[in-house]
């Protein structure tokens, strides 16, 4: 898994956001809610949590198993 911080304006993250989506070699577990940063109301954080989609297959087929 991958814990990843994205950092820029609302606009740039939903652009990231689509093509993490897209990606099928991806599996997007958790994505966070924007955050304010300090000091500025342009740009946001967001927290990503990832897997391999392949990964998750296999996982679901495990559990199918039992």
């Amino acid at each position: 898994m991958l814990k990843i911080r994205l950092q820029g304006t609302i606009g740039d993250i939903q652009w990231f956001r689509r093509i993490l989506d897209q990606t099928p070699e991806i599996q997007i577990t958790e994505f966070s809610r924007p955050y304010t940063n300090k000091g500025t109301n342009r740009f946001y954080r967001v927290y990503v949590e990832a897997i391999k989609a392949n990964k998750a297959e296999k996982d679901e087929e495990k559990w199918e198993r039992l």
